[in-house]
């Protein structure tokens, strides 16, 4: 399946305020996010390798205990096993990929 159009797939919550459509390709997940301003994501880690693109909007990211206002054209990598949080401070769009793919995120299925 060379070609995805995210638009007519189905839209899932797996935190309050983040609004997903999730992409697999063979060995990554892409999750096409639109935020609700004020939506967070506690703290926490995992083994998968996280690479943030904001496209629009404004989120509060932190890694590794540094912390960043990150707005669009950012990029934000999180290595494996680090601790790390965001907070969305306007409403935006955000494209987050893993390495590798992962089958779920806030306990909902990816696929």
């Amino acid at each position: 399946m060379p070609f995805i159009d995210t638009q007519r797939m189905p839209l899932k919550e797996p935190l309050p305020g983040w609004h997903v459509r999730f992409v697999h390709s063979q060995t990554m997940l892409f999750g096409h996010y639109d935020v609700e301003a004020g939506a967070s994501i506690h703290e926490h880690q995992h083994p998968n390798e996280e690479v943030w693109n904001i496209i629009d909007g404004e989120l509060e990211v932190t890694i590794a205990g540094e912390t960043r206002i990150a707005g669009p054209g950012c990029v934000a990598v999180v290595p494996p096993n680090t601790l790390h949080s965001v907070k969305a401070l306007r409403p935006g769009r955000v494209i987050v990929v893993d390495y590798p793919r992962r089958d779920s995120i806030g306990g909902v299925s990816t696929t």
